[in-house]
């Protein structure tokens, strides 16, 4: 296990080169003028050459892409073009509503959609299972911005059970953290218990054809064991691999939810970076956001071993 997990970083190393590569270079093959294009149409000559010493471009683009990497390294992206605040700071202070929306839209995905797959599957052609997966069509059906907009006017205005938006420090206590991320939880959880079920209940088919399956059940062992200990665990390779690829996604991906729910999180800080042309802000989070890809799809095939003893690498 050890020397594959070595392997696979080692493995990595070459992916993120290359993603490094093409982020150094998004700025410094865009055409035109990579300082007139940060600086505006109405820049002086002075501030037009202010960036490019700033950013080096004065130099040998091999000189240039060697101090950038030696800084990123070092975890410096520079500075905002926009507010001079250090990337990294401003990343470490948008982080967390992101983070923990994502943690707690991926688990409680995980927690509905896998007993509904299970369910779906072991009920198979009956109305259990054509409600599950009715339920399924409509959460890939129905946009998360309308679920969300649904769930503030219900819960939020309607009834005034929970704020209708921003964001609480965990650290700031349970009950404040709670009342501010459960909607956008909810509304983006949707999509993912629809996926994570369809998954669940189409390998829980495939194993409980099997014939190690059967002879459990002729053994007398109960159905629950057979269902979780002999089957799920066998069909439990593809789920993860949803779930993996889910969650590295609500990191990537919760742009509208942030904007509905007005969470200062990285993907707002992403637009406006994208808007504001800031492309210190914008490499550093393309970089990153590769390295969670990578980091995630290490952390799934570490799980093939585990719950697959019969995977070998």
């Amino acid at each position: 296990m050890f020397g594959y997990l070595v392997r696979r970083v080692l493995a990595a190393i070459p992916v993120m080169g290359v993603v490094a590569v093409f982020v150094f270079l998004l700025l410094r093959l865009t055409p035109g003028d990579p300082a007139a294009i940060i600086a505006g149409d109405n820049a002086t000559a002075e501030q037009l050459e202010k960036i490019r010493i700033s950013l080096g471009l004065n130099e040998p683009i091999y000189t240039q892409f060697i101090t950038w990497i030696g800084k990123v390294l070092h975890g410096d992206f520079g500075a905002s073009l926009i507010s001079n605040v250090p990337v990294m700071t401003m990343i470490s202070h948008r982080i967390e509503p992101t983070i923990s929306i994502a943690l707690s839209t991926i688990t409680l995905a995980i927690i509905v959609a896998v007993p509904l797959g299970v369910i779906a599957a072991w009920k198979h052609g009956t109305w259990i299972d054509r409600f599950v997966m009715g339920l399924s069509v409509i959460g890939f059906s129905v946009p998360v911005f309308v679920v969300g907009y649904v769930l503030i006017q219900v819960f939020a205005i309607d009834l005034r059970w929970v704020p209708v938006q921003g964001f609480r420090s965990i650290t700031r206590g349970f009950g404040p953290f709670f009342e501010r991320a459960i909607l956008p939880t909810l509304a983006l959880s949707f999509i993912y218990i629809a996926l994570i079920a369809r998954m669940t209940r189409a390998s829980m088919l495939d194993v409980l054809g099997e014939d190690y399956v059967r002879t459990a059940r002729a053994k007398g062992i109960a159905e629950r064991a057979v269902l979780l200990k002999h089957a799920l665990r066998n069909a439990a390779v593809p789920i993860i691999t949803v779930i993996g690829t889910g969650f590295a996604l609500l990191i990537s991906g919760v742009v509208v939810t942030e904007s509905v729910f007005n969470l200062p999180g990285i993907g707002r800080l992403t637009v406006d970076a994208v808007l504001a042309r800031d492309y210190p802000v914008i490499q550093a989070m393309i970089l990153l956001t590769s390295g969670l890809y990578v980091a995630i799809n290490l952390l799934i095939d570490v799980a093939y071993t585990i719950l697959d003893p019969r995977i070998r690498y």
